[in-house]
Parts: structure tokens; sequence; C-alpha cells
């Protein structure tokens, strides 16, 4: 059975990524698109064929037919409308991050338990068969101990963008480092100990590049750097894992949230190396389904609530850190 989705906002991930994943999706009907603006809303419509279109986001959570709320909002205003979702009895999947800190994180899945619906934070990524194949890498032994993770994702073209401002939770470490800081979370099972990052400026108050170091208790170290800092028009982005280990290492220069065969180098010690290759598919087209079967059939969502407010709290200490 499909779960009628609503998507609250007609923002470009929407458009490239998360709508064209979700008509990819078994399991959903894509029933309605609400926004501000009446020409991009009824573009949308007509682009992706929702039966129904709003014009105002209220309008559409008072729809009793939507029972999943898809939100690609600006950061800033996630809070305010996953919580107004939720309130709506709608099941809700927000974009990343969920939250500006791990406080309104914490509130706003209090806000999902009160009202008996599922709230999930959008890392698509991390629905890829690629990720899981990594984490079964390092579960199984293969690499030995953890002992160092270097990950980086730098992008172009944020010349006229609200994830240049303040006001709106922007800035590299909010738009980028989050996918660092989960796929370090994803693979290092224990807690940070030392958070240290340092960062460059615009004139809106916002980082534009940002490198940190992590300690965790267990000995493991994490480092990354993320940056909105490629001219456009040129080669504009640079994405980097490395995962080191006591008995090998995996190199991938795979980037972040791809689709199709893709591939890994798998180094011994010994210095024995093996290329691995992983079919994956569409990641938003996995995350959609994936939340309608916990919707539908009671499975957990893959992104637990205590994985993205563990996200929220060490995003907190590095952007403590740079003094954002």
């Amino acid at each position: 059975m499909a779960v009628k989705w609503g998507v609250l906002g007609t923002a470009n991930i929407a458009m490239g990524c998360t709508i064209p994943g979700m008509k990819q999706a078994a399991n959903c009907e894509l029933y309605a698109i609400a926004g501000r603006n009446e020409e991009k809303v009824k573009d949308f419509q007509e682009k992706f064929g929702f039966a129904r279109s709003y014009i105002g986001y209220d309008k559409l959570l008072q729809d009793p037919e939507v029972q999943a709320v898809y939100i690609p909002l600006p950061n800033s205003l996630h809070k305010e409308w996953v919580i107004k979702a939720l309130r709506a009895g709608k099941h809700v999947l927000c974009e990343k991050p969920l939250a500006l800190n791990a406080e309104d994180a914490r509130e706003m899945f209090r806000a999902a338990e009160e009202n008996k619906v599922l709230l999930m934070e959008a890392y698509a990524y991390l629905h890829s068969p690629y990720i899981a194949s990594l984490k079964e890498e390092i579960a199984c032994g293969a690499l030995g101990e953890i002992d160092y993770i270097e990950t980086a994702f730098l992008t172009s073209g944020y010349e006229e963008d609200i994830r240049i401002h303040k006001e709106t939770g922007g800035g590299a470490m909010y738009d980028l480092g989050c996918y660092c800081t989960t796929m370090i979370l994803s693979l290092v099972d224990s807690e940070p100990e030392l958070v240290m990052g340092s960062a460059e400026f615009n004139s809106f108050g916002v980082d534009v590049f940002t490198a940190a170091l992590i300690r965790f208790q267990n000995g493991a170290r994490a480092a990354f750097n993320v940056g909105m800092l490629f001219q456009t028009g040129s080669y504009g982005r640079q994405d980097r894992l490395y995962v080191h280990g006591s008995k090998g290492m995996i190199r991938s220069d795979v980037e972040y949230n791809q689709a199709g065969e893709l591939s890994y180098r798998l180094i011994t010690t010994e210095g024995e190396e093996t290329v691995k290759t992983v079919q994956a598919g569409q990641n938003y087209a996995l995350e959609i389904e994936q939340l309608g079967r916990c919707i539908e059939n009671g499975e957990k969502p893959h992104i637990t609530p205590e994985f993205s407010v563990r996200n929220a709290a060490l995003m907190d200490l590095i952007l403590d850190r740079i003094g954002y």
C-alpha cells in the first residue's frame, strides 16, 4: 500500500533529488505540493504530477489525506514546520540538518513521540548499500581497530544562495559538515572526548571553510574539511574518504550521495589491494521507501532519533569551537 506524501516547499533539493526519488519509490504516492510562490507550485504540480497543490504550508497540513510530509525548507524553518506537521498528525521526513542544535532536535523528537508519529532526518546517502558495505568491512574486522578517518566535502555555486546567510542557518558546517560528521559517527562506535575546529567566515557571518579534528573515547581520531570554495564553472567539487585501521585501510573517492556501480579499495597492512564494487540505487528512493515501510509495517527508521541527536550534539561542539 502506498503512503500519500505531501511536499512542504519548492526547494532545489526537492526538485532535483528527492521528488525524482519519490517517483521511483514503490510505496510512495505523490499526493500534494505546497509553497508560497504560486508559479513555482504550479510548475512542480505539472512537472511531477501531484494530485493537489496548495499556496501556503498550513493548507497542506490541514489535508486529512496527507499521511507523510517531506520538508526541504531552509534550515532556520525546520523546527517550526516539523513540529507543526507532527502536531497535525503527519509523519515527517525533514532535510538535513534536522535542527540548528541538539536541544531543538530533542524537542522535535519529543513532539513526534507525543503525537505518535514518526520523524526521520533526511540523509539519503546513509541508505545506500555502499555505506552498508563500508560499515560491514569494519564490523567484520577487516580493518582491525579504527585509528583514523579522514573525509572532505567541498563544493561551488554559492554566490547567491540562502546557504551563505546566517539568518537562514547557512554555512559550510550546516550544509556540508553534517555529511562528514554523520559519516564519521556511522563508522566509529564511541563518543567524542576532544573536538577542535577552525573556520574562515564570509561577510554574512557564516563559515565558508571549516576544518575539524575529533578524538573519540576509544582512541580513534577523525578529521574533516568542508567548504563552499570553488569557483562556479571550475571543477567545483571534492569528496574524499579514508578509513585507517590496525589491519588495513579503505580508500574511497566516491562522491557523497551517488548511485550506480560504486567502488572502494581495501588495502591490508601487507600491501594486498582489493577493489570492491557495490551496485547502489537512487538513495532518495531508498530513503522514501524505508520510511514508508516504517509507517506501514512498523520497521525501525534507518536514521534513528538517537543518531540524529548524537550528530547534532557533535555539530554543536564544532560550531562552538569555530565561533559560529
